[in-house]
């Protein structure tokens, strides 16, 4: 190895994994998406689609890009998402102002696929609210809004090889 090489600490790469804010968030969500995932099959959506069908029902009709901008997905993903859901009729997708525009609104059908998962939604919302109790809840939920503001104002310096 060449002398101007640091060797990687192993407890510095400990000390890494603790307190990335990223990463932990990232392992918190796939868990949670997993309970909610569990929960809510029996109605034949994902945790994903049940989002997406909630925050078109109510702000729809809305466009693809205030849609991707309000869940805080790539167009890509939610286009994957949509087109899923308007293959089982729960959302109409149709060209907007502009050729370039889609706007995408809840069907009588996505409503009713609504209706019948908030029961199974309620029941993983209720899991958690026991294990952490409302008031960590209610600020969890306080933290992680706060950490999507911050978030979409990035203000990392430019990375550059071989600067620390």
């Amino acid at each position: 190895m060449a002398d101007n090489q640091k060797i990687l600490d192993p407890q510095k790469c400990m000390e890494i994994g603790r307190s990335c804010a990223c990463y932990n968030l990232r392992r918190a969500a796939r868990a949670t998406t997993r309970l909610y995932d569990d929960c809510l099959k029996p109605s034949g959506l994902r945790t994903t689609q049940y989002s997406v069908l909630m925050a078109a029902k109510l702000r729809g009709p809305i466009t693809l890009t205030k849609l991707a901008q309000i869940t805080v997905t790539e167009r890509t993903t939610l286009t994957r998402n949509l087109t899923v859901l308007e293959k089982k009729g729960l959302v109409l997708i149709e060209a907007g102002k502009d050729r370039r525009e889609r706007r995408v609104s809840i069907t009588e059908q996505g409503e009713e696929a609504l209706i019948a998962a908030i029961p199974l939604w309620e029941a993983a919302q209720a899991h958690i609210e026991q294990g952490l109790g409302r008031q960590r809840v209610g600020a969890l939920l306080g933290d992680l809004s706060a950490i999507i503001s911050i978030s979409r104002t990035p203000s990392c310096p430019p990375w550059r090889p071989g600067k620390p």
